[in-house]
């Protein structure tokens, strides 16, 4: 058992079983809460864990360092898993997860960097967060700061215009302290007839986005967004500066970890019920007793 804000270092396994519990929290707030994103949720935590438990220059205990490195989620809509996240690197209690979009919380449906210490931005019209990235990173080198700026980006927001104006500027700057992560788990809510790959909308394969970032002047890096190994490794390379910035496609799995949500795009937003949440909790390593609730 990982303990909530134990400092993780480059044994992999253990990030992995931060990642399972990080999973678990999602799971278990959005069927409690009854709201949330799950399949996004779940196709990043790998990303997020290898961020905040390895890669990230932070303090968790000391949230408005100025120091720190920068992250953005700009899919915010999948905020649960930046939340569960969070709560384990100790930012804030674990139990404070079961708040989430309640009247009142910290943990609003899109971050809110007014409420929750540990937001660098406030996000969830989608396309918005990465530029907001490109001005944070943009800031660090007028100001002569250190500091790196991570930015988690949807593939299907990639569709948005803004987008790449932001990732024009960035290349036109030379920003090579700033790395986008783009979650590659190709699928999206809406636009679908069916689960075949056929029906997907684009961008389908990372060789579009590979040719897409690279040319608008982006150093691109392609990795299995689930390998913990694979990621490390993408932020030692991007950590090597050439002039550029970084974008990491990620290949990921909608829903991964829970069986019946992989790879389907209605488990975009879908709440799970009793019995899914019993399933889910099963395929992600946790007890369940009939009639009980899931042991930690």
């Amino acid at each position: 058992m990982v303990t909530p804000g134990e400092a993780v270092g480059d044994d992999v396994a253990r990030l992995e079983e931060v990642a399972r519990r990080i999973r678990v929290e999602i799971v278990r707030t959005i069927h409690k809460t009854g709201v949330g994103h799950l399949g996004g949720s779940l196709s990043e935590a790998d990303l997020l864990t290898a961020l905040y438990f390895r890669e990230l220059r932070i303090r968790p205990e000391q949230p408005d360092w100025a120091d720190r490195d920068r992250f953005v989620l700009s899919k915010g809509h999948a905020s649960v898993g930046l939340y569960a996240t969070l709560a384990m690197r100790g930012y804030f209690p674990v139990a404070e997860l079961l708040t989430f979009d309640s009247h009142g919380s910290r943990l609003q449906g899109h971050p809110d960097m007014t409420r929750l210490p540990g937001l660098d931005m406030s996000t969830g019209s989608l396309g918005l967060g990465i530029s907001a990235a490109v001005g944070i990173a943009l800031g660090a080198r007028t100001q002569g700061h250190s500091y790196r700026t991570y930015v988690l980006v949807g593939d299907g927001e990639c569709q948005e215009g803004s987008v790449w104006e932001a990732a024009f500027v960035a290349a036109h700057y030379g920003l090579d302290h700033l790395v986008a992560i783009v979650d590659h788990n190709r699928l999206q809510q809406y636009g679908w007839q069916g689960d075949a790959p056929e029906h997907r909308l684009p961008p389908q394969a990372p060789g579009e986005l590979r040719a897409k970032w690279t040319a608008f002047g982006w150093r691109v890096i392609e990795i299995d967004g689930h390998n913990m190994e694979s990621i490390l490794d993408a932020f030692a390379q991007a950590r090597s500066a050439d002039g550029r910035p970084i974008a990491i496609i990620a290949t990921t799995v909608k829903g991964k970890g829970v069986s019946f949500a992989e790879g389907r795009y209605a488990w975009h937003v879908r709440i799970p019920n009793a019995d899914e949440y019993a399933l889910a909790m099963t395929a992600l390593g946790e007890t369940v007793e009939a009639g009980q609730e899931v042991t930690r």
